[in-house]
């Protein structure tokens, strides 16, 4: 260890000198008595003095004990040795977890992939709601998990979403609310003084007599915040009866329009855009991923029926 870090907590220093790897996961090896500290196993607080050894003797292995490897359907947009690109279908699950054992996506990496149940959480650094479509990067191999997941944190991943909101919007803003669990209910997120920072960028994409097209970039990463700052404005997003949407229409609606959206399955919110820098090669990347199907037939109905309005006016 250099002088220069002396006084340093061992996990940080180990940050620093094996910068291929996370601090979460040189964190853990050395709790586990795979990093040491001039052969010595030392807790990650303990502070150095300079000069001492620190040896790494890790195999890269399992790190979770999530189910097998599943044949599940989903689109991969773009593969190499580093990252995958994935269109997620709205319905399916990132991960196994309480209520969703296997069938995830995940489960369907591993059997397309199997070298990712070597790699943290087999690769996945960031998530969509299980009934939200559209892109998510995997990584696929340790070094670009550790800088997929130091981008993140610098918010130099972009990530536009394609919504369709109750409430016609007079323009876009950026919300700036901090995000926290609901005291509620523990299945919802709100806005509250206390949580985490959160900034959402909302562009008016189309308007619609009570509905509006929107995009959202996020510029933060919290549990259910697209969805969550949009219903504080008072914009639920169209099928999210978690929060606020009230089936609403528009006066005079046609059956088309009422028994679409009556019966839309879902919230409506589709990862549309994802531009992040290669992480092997920092080539700066862009994907766009198709709007599917029950998002698409929302939108053409809403706009027959905000034509149609028009016409009578």
């Amino acid at each position: 260890m250099p002088p220069e870090f002396a006084g340093e907590r061992a996990d940080k220093v180990a940050a620093i000198l094996f910068d291929e790897f996370s601090r979460a996961l040189l964190t853990r090896w050395m709790s586990e008595g795979a990093l040491t500290v001039d052969g010595l196993v030392v807790k990650p607080k303990t502070k150095l003095i300079g000069g001492e050894r620190l040896a790494l003797d890790a195999q890269a292995g399992p790190v979770e004990d999530w189910a097998s490897a599943q044949p599940i359907e989903f689109s991969v947009l773009y593969e190499d040795e580093d990252l995958l690109v994935i269109d997620k279908p709205a319905g399916l699950v990132v991960h196994p977890g309480a209520g969703n054992p296997d069938g995830t996506l995940v489960n369907g990496l591993l059997a397309h992939r199997p070298a990712l149940a070597g790699l943290p959480r087999a690769g996945i650094v960031h998530r969509l709601d299980k009934e939200t479509s559209g892109l998510l990067v995997v990584a696929a191999s340790l070094q670009a998990h550790t800088q997929l997941v130091r981008d993140l944190q610098a918010r130099a991943i972009e990530r536009r979403y394609l919504a369709v909101s109750e409430g016609r919007m007079v323009a876009g803003r950026d919300i700036d609310a901090p995000i926290g669990r609901d005291p509620r209910s523990r299945v919802r997120q709100a806005v509250r003084e206390d949580g985490k920072p959160a900034l959402t960028r909302v562009r008016v994409q189309e308007r619609y007599r009570v509905h509006t097209l929107i995009e959202a970039q996020l510029a933060t990463g919290r549990t259910h915040q697209i969805r969550v700052h949009l219903a504080s404005i008072g914009y639920p997003l169209v099928g999210d009866r978690r929060y606020g949407a009230r089936g609403r229409l528009p006066p005079g609606a046609d059956a088309d329009l009422i028994e679409c959206l009556r019966t839309f399955p879902r919230q409506a919110l589709h990862a549309w855009v994802l531009g992040l820098n290669h992480p092997a090669s920092g080539e700066p990347l862009e994907f766009t991923a198709p709007i599917p199907g029950d998002l698409t037939q929302l939108i053409e109905v809403l706009r027959a029926d905000q034509a149609a309005h028009d016409r009578e006016e």
